[in-house]
């Protein structure tokens, strides 16, 4: 039996609360193993939680209250969406 190749870490920031509880509910519904956690001390958000995800972020996930979105590189993070509507 073959191994499933590694998933990416992405982690997401909010500016709220609920938008962090909001996206965690929608990538659970798409079948992703999401989980809600602190932000990690690299990064910065309004509110203090994230989400951690391996699916490939889509662009059409993202509403007012996603801050960032970043791609978890060994031991750095890149910047890959960040909200211009705020």
């Amino acid at each position: 039996m073959n191994s499933p190749s590694p998933s990416k870490e992405h982690i997401a920031t909010f500016h709220t609360h609920f938008g962090a509880l909001t996206f965690h509910k929608k990538l659970k519904a798409l079948g992703d193993n999401a989980v809600m956690m602190p932000v990690p001390r690299k990064l910065s958000a309004s509110c203090g939680t994230c989400v951690k995800f391996s699916l490939p972020f889509d662009h059409a996930w993202a509403d007012e209250d996603l801050e960032a979105v970043y791609l978890h590189e060994e031991r750095d993070y890149r910047l890959l969406f960040e909200n211009e509507e705020t």
